[in-house]
């Protein structure tokens, strides 16, 4: 039984309901549950985890409808069917299959690197019911091209492992993809999320537009920084300077470097950076054209600002800095001083692109720590923000599934 508030949620479309707004639940195992309010009446159907915050997953409010494989298989036909006509042209082969409550198959993501897709589950009840909900998959998942198709688990902070549902795992454990005709190196095995951050692919198209508008700095810009007239040779053929903080495995950084930047990116992570130089020579850009530096991006920051360095182009995309609520007071401070450092090595006309992961922190909570305050300047102004991209789908009704935002000031 679902009291409160919760109820109203529900009927609006919100896929969630919380421990505290239930009532009349046994400590029993992981289950499949029909939902009503306090008077009884029907609200939903959808998996119970007792053990978790969230207790009920809704898959649906249709009291004909039974949680079963059948209606897996036809929200997953019903999802492919939207990707088919979004890449069409084939010129992106990585991209989100399956995004869990945004395609009404709450706590399961499913995404294609080429031929392979990957599969990661949200919750312990998800999990114990993934056989049954996934035991008829295997044709329509073939059916659009899929060969291999991967379970990926493991706990946070320790190595993820890979099972093969059907198809055989890449012995390398890596496989070539492309974005936008772009190509690049995706390890299944080690990297993040299901193996890459698919939901800043529209972004990295952005940045690559962002640079190529960028010019080579001027020589009344450059006579102003240095207070020198003239422009050496090796000046004139450089592109705009572009600094990319958390850089992962590059995604930014490789987009930038073939639009005619200059790239410096910063991660703490010496493997990411092995991936994106992988990515940087599978797409033709020499990585010894660029600075791949190995370090704690505010502890960079602080010293770059210290020896006058600037770029025109920062970009800061973050792990998440509010992973609940009960964190987002800080995590919004730690949001304001990394924006304020970011600027301080943003050259005179130069871009700033800020991005943030945390479902937790509102776009306007999030544009609020690029004010004029945070920032400690006033010439910057906020020209676009975005979100998702159209195949990480949302409801209307459930915000927290809006969590990407990207910010562009100039």
């Amino acid at each position: 039984m679902v009291h409160g508030g919760a109820a109203d949620s529900v009927r609006r479309g919100h896929p969630w309901i919380y421990a505290s707004a239930t009532a009349h639940l046994s400590n029993g195992p992981a289950s499949i549950v029909r939902i009503v309010d306090e008077d009884g009446h029907f609200l939903g159907s959808g998996i119970w985890d007792p053990g978790s915050p969230i207790a009920v997953r809704v898959w649906t409010r249709n009291p004909t409808e039974d949680v079963n494989a059948r209606l897996f298989r036809a929200r997953l036909e019903a999802a492919l069917a939207i990707r088919t006509e979004l890449f069409a042209d084939g010129a992106t082969t990585a991209y989100r299959l399956l995004n869990g409550e945004g395609d009404r198959t709450p706590g399961f993501v499913i995404d294609r690197y080429a031929d392979v897709a990957v599969l990661k589950i949200d919750g312990d009840a998800a999990r114990a019911l993934a056989d049954t909900l996934l035991a008829d998959v295997e044709a329509p998942l073939r059916a659009a091209g899929i060969t291999t198709f991967l379970d990926r688990r493991g706990k946070k902070g320790e190595p993820p492992t890979l099972r093969a549902r059907f198809g055989e795992l890449p012995r390398t454990g890596k496989v070539e993809v492309k974005e936008h005709g772009v190509p690049f190196v995706v390890d299944l095995a080690k990297g993040q999320k299901t193996g890459a951050f698919l939901d800043q692919r529209e972004n990295r198209r952005r940045i690559a537009e962002l640079v190529t508008r960028k010019q080579a700095p001027r020589i009344d810009e450059l006579g102003a920084q240095t207070g020198r007239t003239g422009q050496s040779e090796t000046e004139r053929t450089l592109g705009p300077r572009v600094l990319n903080l958390f850089s992962y495995t590059g995604g930014f950084s490789l987009r930038a470097a073939l639009a005619g930047g200059v790239v410096t990116s910063v991660d703490v992570a010496m493997g990411a950076h092995a991936t994106a130089q992988e990515s940087f020579r599978l797409a033709g850009v020499d990585p010894k054209g660029h600075a791949f530096v190995t370090a704690d991006c505010f502890a960079f920051l602080e010293a770059a600002w210290k020896r006058g360095e600037t770029w025109d182009v920062v970009i800061s995309d973050p792990p998440s800095f509010a992973p609940s609520e009960k964190a987002k007071p800080k995590g919004l401070a730690a949001y304001r001083s990394l924006h304020h450092a970011c600027v301080r090595v943003l050259a005179p006309g130069g871009t700033f692109v800020a991005a943030s992961c945390s479902s937790h922190v509102g776009l306007e909570e999030f544009v609020a720590t690029l004010d004029d305050a945070a920032l400690g300047r006033s010439d910057l102004r906020l020209l676009e923000t975005f979100g998702p991209p159209p195949d990480h789908p949302t409801l209307p009704s459930f915000p927290e599934g809006r969590y990407l935002k990207l910010a562009i000031l100039a």
